[in-house]
C-alpha cells in the first residue's frame, strides 16, 4: 500500500521523459516553421519540390515533421499524405511497391511498378506528400533509387511533394551530385544542428515540469545530463533516456525500502 501511494509520482516521471512527440519543441521553433512554410508552399500552393532534412539521431528531425503535420492536419486535408519508414523496407527497391500500395495502385515488380507510379503521379489529382524516413536505407548501388525519386518533382506535370529525412549530412552532395546540375530544381536542404546544454536543459524541465508534486530530479541532476549529453552528441533522445532511467534506479531503492517498513498500525 505504502509503494503504492508512493511510486505513483516515478510513474508519471517515467511516462513525461519518453521520447514522445511534445506540443512544442524547444530549440526547434526555426527549423519547424521552415517545414510548415516548405508545406504550405508546395503542398497548398501545388508546386511539385522536394526537401532534404539532415541532423544526427535525436535532433529533432522526425519530432518536428511529425509536429507539422498535426499542426497542418487541416490544410493538407485536400492531399493525400503517405509517411514511410526507410527500415521497414527490405530492401532499397521496396520503397516503389510500398507506395504504389498506398496510392491504391495494383502489384508491379521492377520496371514496371516505377512507371505505373510516374504515370500516377503526373495525372491529374491532388497533391501527393510523400515523407521517407530514414531515407539513409535507400542508398543503393548507382544510387537510382535515390535518384528517381528526387527526380519525380521535377517530371512534367508532377503532384509530387518528397520530404526526405536521413542521418547524413552529405548524401546529397556524395550521392546525389547530378542533382546539384540543377540548383534550382533540386532538393531544399535543412540541417537540424546537436541540442546545446541549454536546449537540452529547457527539454528535460519542460517534460519534469508537466508532474506536480514534490521534484523528483533537482535542477543539478539535470544540468549534469544535459551537459554529459551535448559534449558526446546532443541527442534529446539520449537525455530523456539517462534520467528516465536514473528514475527507475531510484524507483527501485524506494521499492525495497518500503518493503521492509512496518505498515501503520503494525508492532
Amino acid at each position: 500500500r505504502l509503494f503504492k501511494q508512493e511510486g505513483t509520482c516515478y510513474q508519471q516521471v517515467k511516462r513525461v521523459l519518453h521520447a514522445a512527440v511534445p506540443d512544442r519543441l524547444h530549440g526547434r521553433e526555426r527549423e519547424t516553421g521552415i517545414i510548415r512554410q516548405f508545406l504550405r508552399e508546395h503542398v497548398g500552393g501545388r508546386r511539385p519540390g522536394s526537401l532534404y532534412v539532415s541532423g544526427a539521431p535525436g535532433t529533432g528531425k522526425t519530432a518536428c515533421l511529425s509536429r507539422v503535420l498535426l499542426d497542418c492536419k487541416d490544410e493538407l486535408a485536400g492531399s493525400k499524405t503517405i509517411v514511410l519508414n526507410c527500415m521497414a523496407l527490405s530492401s532499397p527497391q521496396g520503397v516503389f511497391p510500398a507506395v504504389g500500395q498506398q496510392l491504391g495502385l495494383p502489384a508491379a515488380a521492377g520496371r514496371e511498378g516505377v512507371r505505373r507510379l510516374e504515370k500516377q503521379l503526373t495525372a491529374r489529382g491532388p497533391m501527393v506528400l510523400l515523407v521517407l524516413d530514414e531515407l539513409d536505407q535507400l542508398d543503393s548501388k548507382g544510387q537510382d533509387v535515390l535518384y528517381t525519386l528526387f527526380e519525380w518533382p521535377r517530371l512534367p506535370a508532377s503532384r509530387l511533394v518528397l520530404v526526405g529525412l536521413a542521418n547524413a549530412l552529405d548524401l546529397t552532395d556524395r550521392s546525389l551530385a547530378r542533382l546539384g546540375a540543377h540548383p534550382a530544381s533540386g532538393p531544399r536542404l535543412l540541417h537540424f544542428p546537436p541540442y546545446t546544454r541549454e536546449q537540452l536543459t529547457a527539454i528535460l524541465q519542460e517534460r519534469l515540469g508537466q508532474v506536480a508534486g514534490d521534484t523528483v530530479l533537482d535542477a543539478a541532476a539535470l544540468q549534469f545530463c544535459a551537459r554529459k549529453v551535448s559534449a558526446v552528441s546532443g541527442d534529446a533522445r539520449k537525455a530523456l533516456d539517462v534520467c528516465r532511467r536514473a528514475v527507475e534506479v531510484v524507483e527501485l531503492e524506494v521499492r525495497s525500502q518500503t518493503l521492509l517498513k512496518p505498515l501503520p498500525g503494525g508492532e
